[in-house]
């Protein structure tokens, strides 16, 4: 009998919690959310003492962002506490304790502070991690990360993954939820067949606009029957407490802990899922600098680039003309000059339509504007299909772009609906 369920839903849609808390654990907690107004899925599960794990030989999949509100990370919390049998870690890209820069991992090996031994879960299918499930002993895996809502940030794949092997081996899947950064909208146009990848395995839009609970039911529902011959045995999502679908995270009060080395505050979140299609560029995306993503610009780069965009009224955003040297990744060591974005209002920022209106004037203004050297195929990759690229190649207006996955995107908001677990404008 397939299970799917919710715990402690106070902030979510669900009708009540399921976990009953004791008054003596609950009043500090109590105490602290009334202050932070948002508590993650894995507070909940923590202040419960993690009794929805007990029993079970468990597998953890996160990264540094699966902290308490000690700054403890939830798997030496866990180890710690003698009440969860934690059997395996899996780290994700950049590794478990994010020891690793963008397009790496840390590999296997046992974690020095806690002995479990920690496989290296980046870029794995489903039948590697059947294999390192069934190795392990693991009949329960948790999934805790902090994602930043877009659909080229690998974490989402990494739990997509799991989840197919989950069903081959029959694990429970449990996803102590965090907030979506960005807020609950969806945004950008959708993955089309022929363009999966490391960086959009399934038909999702650009900025999903889900927790990764909720995408987790999403995929349950809509994916695994095909990919995985169905669905999850079990699967249960630990909501996030106190948060709506309006707020960013700047909102929750929670602590920033960088998802990954190049993602070091809030509102390079906000940005990222426009800016970052400024890596299928010769542009700097800013890598390199303490300001990734919201820095961007190249050497032929000059002042008439901040003066045009500035001249569009881009809601949420202004840009500031700038002047920056990477020291690594692209334009490294060369003095780029550019702009860096400037959030003035998180509730109206849209990126992609930031990150459109920014390739429309760089392309008008310079020449030597191009892609990174594949002809645009990694453009093509993040955008989800060529029409992204061959309109701005055919010299298309940004809005004429925005507007041309304005039916997908609404489909999207359709299909996505019954999968929703907070409160809130969805659009």
């Amino acid at each position: 009998m397939k299970r799917r369920s919710l715990l402690a839903g106070a902030g979510a849609l669900a009708a009540a919690p399921l976990i009953d808390v004791p008054a003596a654990q609950a009043a500090q907690p109590a105490q602290a959310a009334q202050k932070r107004k948002v508590m993650t899925g894995a507070e909940v599960l923590a202040n419960d003492s993690w009794r929805a794990l007990a029993g079970q030989k468990v597998g953890v999949i996160s990264n540094p962002t699966g902290i308490l509100p000690d700054y403890q990370h939830i798997v030496d919390t866990m180890h710690a506490s003698g009440q969860v049998n934690i059997v395996a870690v899996f780290g994700p890209e950049h590794g478990f304790r994010g020891s690793a820069q963008a397009g790496g991992s840390e590999g296997d090996h046992v974690d020095p502070r806690t002995g479990i031994m920690v496989y290296d879960a980046y870029g794995a299918n489903a039948d590697k991690l059947v294999k390192l499930y069934t190795q392990s002993g693991v009949e329960t895996v948790v999934f805790d990360i902090q994602d930043v809502g877009a659909r080229f940030y690998t974490y989402i794949w990494t739990m997509y993954a799991a989840m197919q092997a989950a069903v081959a081996t029959g694990a429970r899947f449990v996803v102590l939820d965090r907030p979506n950064p960005v807020g609950g909208a969806a945004r950008g146009p959708l993955l089309q067949p022929g363009f999966t990848s490391g960086v959009g395995q399934e038909q999702i839009v650009q900025q999903h606009g889900l927790t990764v609970g909720e995408l987790a039911r999403f995929l349950d529902a809509e994916m695994l029957p095909a990919d995985a011959g169905g669905r999850l045995a079990d699967l249960t999502v630990v909501p996030v407490t106190g948060w709506t679908r309006e707020q960013t995270f700047a909102d929750t009060g929670l602590t920033w802990v960088m998802p990954s080395p190049n993602m070091p505050t809030p509102d390079t979140a906000l940005l990222y899922p426009g800016t970052c299609l400024f890596e299928a560029t010769n542009l700097s995306e800013g890598r390199g600098t303490t300001r990734p993503f919201e820095l961007l610009g190249a050497p032929y780069i000059d002042h008439r680039w901040a003066e045009a965009l500035q001249a569009r009224d881009v809601p949420g955003v202004e840009f500031r003309e700038a002047y920056f040297t990477p020291t690594f990744s692209k334009q490294a060591g060369k003095v780029c000059g550019g702009v860096q974005v400037h959030i003035t209002d998180a509730t109206r920022v849209e990126a992609i339509t930031a990150a459109t209106h920014m390739m429309v004037e760089a392309r008008r203004l310079y020449p030597e504007f191009d892609w990174r050297g594949d002809g645009g195929r990694w453009a093509d990759l993040l955008t989800g299909s060529t029409r992204f690229r061959d309109m701005l190649e055919a010299g298309a207006p940004a809005a004429e772009i925005v507007g041309a996955w304005r039916k997908e995107l609404s489909e999207w908001n359709r299909r996505r609906d019954d999968h929703l677990l907070y409160r809130g404008a969805r659009r």
